[in-house]
């Protein structure tokens, strides 16, 4: 029994939230807290984290990356007095607050309470966040709101004991958009839009994706088509199968990427039908468009005369005063909602017509814009070594400096995806973008220095492909020098593969 599979026999993950008080106010602090309690505090959203001992990170669940101003107000209130002050949207439509201390988590899980927000089962072997097309319900691109299947799934298995002891961690994509926003492809559970039987309206499933060590694995389809009605249960059903059938032996092993590879997906179909009691119906026509889309700029909603402004933040890490600005701008100029987007970006949602401009003139958009530079446009970053003591190397700074200066060499550049992932574990999605930047050591001249093996020509959607590696071991002080070659041949292989540039968008609002 490896040592996590043994500290999830002793108890409960979910029991230490009966405990937080006891241990809050234990005298010591959080140099008193026992290992196995330090493991078990990630059932309730808090992180440990080595480069900061003593301060910990709070991963706080947003459903379907749909977040009310207030909440945000919270959120950004709490990391200005119980943090220090800064705020990161994830690539699963979360936010995360840093240097939390564990005496003031009792009093941050009743805030977020107060605002029907939850940092339960956001970390270790549970469903993590449940992403969904950012605009759910508003976009003229979908083929119909998926959020409602989220929100449904995610109440089955939030505070149910019986979805917290799974072999490993599980993500999980439901969306009816029909412009690949979320990476489906590299999911444990896909949920993707098509058109079954008698014109029918739902999804086809596809299981088994996953980033990390080992690389991105594509998700298999399982030949299934469900109706929005029935999707959250069969997501459960696929979740309860993983829990008695997957490995839990050795931890890199442990995904259910592995319990497809070891069945193949016809047996993985006929076990899951066995539990689901009925036969399935075939899948449906995929209707998915063939490029992506980051939801960034001024769009039109379905909803007549409203628009959503879809707002670039870098790498996605944010400082508490920006975010309660960004709260209200999304109460004075739009509905009062902000959507979090698997790119780290937030979009304001709701915006009449009339508003838009004044919304563009505000000074917050000079930082977060809606019509960045090329390579700014397309970034996204792990944490970095700054508060991850799994990275070899910082991510963020490193990745915006880097993009800054080839948007300077190549103003006229078309947009590209570049994705930083600081280790192996690929918490970036190095592997499915443009050109994805792993960390590493490299030894120049005696010297251990920062470096990065470079991938090219990821991808998700319709056409899914991991990034090849093009180059190995290179130090980061060499990147400004060697990217014009990168670049070069991520043009050549897209050439060869004969992919067409993403579409423009027909609703886009021209802006004076």
């Amino acid at each position: 029994m490896n040592p996590i599979e043994r500290i999830k026999d002793e108890k409960n993950g979910l029991d230490i939230l009966d405990e937080i008080d006891e241990l809050a106010a234990q005298h010591g602090g959080w140099e008193t807290l026992e290992p196995d309690d330090r493991e078990r505090l990630k059932w309730i959203g808090i992180f440990f984290r080595k480069p900061t001992p003593g301060r910990f990170m709070m991963r706080i669940r947003i459903t379907n990356g749909q977040l009310a101003s207030r909440q945000l107000h919270t959120l950004a209130s709490l990391a200005q007095r119980l943090g220090n002050g800064v705020i990161d949207i994830t690539t699963r439509q979360q936010l995360e607050l840093r240097a939390v201390q564990i005496r003031d988590v009792p009093d941050i899980l009743e805030a977020l309470r107060g605002v029907d927000l939850t940092s339960l089962q956001t970390g270790m072997d549970n469903i993590r966040g449940v992403n969904t097309c950012a605009l759910s319900g508003l976009t003229p691109y979908e083929l119909f709101d998926a959020a409602p299947v989220g929100e449904q799934f995610t109440q089955t298995f939030l505070g149910n004991r019986e979805y917290t002891n799974l072999p490993r961690k599980l993500n999980v994509t439901i969306t009816g958009c029909l412009e690949n926003c979320t990476h489906s492809e590299t999911q444990d559970i896909a949920l993707t839009p098509a058109i079954g039987p008698r014109a029918a309206h739902g999804f086809n499933v596809a299981v088994g994706g996953k980033m990390g060590s080992g690389g991105m694995t594509v998700a298999q389809p399982l030949d299934i088509f469900v109706a929005p009605g029935e999707a959250s249960s069969l997501a459960a059903t696929i979740t309860l199968l993983f829990r008695d059938e997957g490995a839990r032996e050795q931890r890199t092993k442990t995904r259910l990427a592995f319990l497809v590879q070891e069945w193949g997906a016809e047996l993985f179909r006929q076990r899951l039908e066995e539990r689901w009691g009925a036969p399935f119906t075939s899948a449906g026509r995929d209707v998915r468009m063939q490029h992506t889309t980051d939801h960034l700029g001024v769009a039109a909603q379905r909803q007549e005369g409203l628009y959503s402004v879809g707002l670039c933040v870098p790498t996605g890490r944010t400082q508490a005063a920006d975010m309660m600005e960004l709260a209200r701008l999304a109460e004075v100029y739009g509905a009062g909602a902000i959507r979090l987007t698997t790119g780290q970006n937030a979009i304001v949602v709701g915006v009449p017509e009339e508003d838009v401009q004044p919304l563009l003139d505000e000074t917050l958009l000079t930082r977060f814009s809606p019509s960045p530079p090329a390579f700014t446009r397309g970034l996204v970053s792990c944490t970095g070594k700054d508060y991850c003591n799994l990275a070899l190397i910082e991510t963020k700074a490193l990745g915006k400096q880097l993009a800054e200066s080839l948007a300077a060499r190549f103003p006229d550049a078309a947009p590209l995806t570049m994705n930083w992932s600081g280790c192996p574990a690929g918490c970036g999605n190095h592997h499915a973008a443009d050109i994805g930047f792993q960390g590493a050591k490299a030894r120049v001249d005696g010297e251990v220095v920062d470096a990065v093996s470079i991938f090219v020509g990821g991808r998700t959607g319709t056409d899914p492909r991991p990034g090849e590696k093009f180059m190995d071991l290179v130090p980061v002080s060499m990147l400004d020098e060697l990217m014009p070659v990168v670049i070069d041949n991520l043009a050549t292989l897209k050439k060869i593969r004969r992919e067409q540039p993403a579409e423009d968008r027909v609703l886009m609002v021209p802006v004076s």
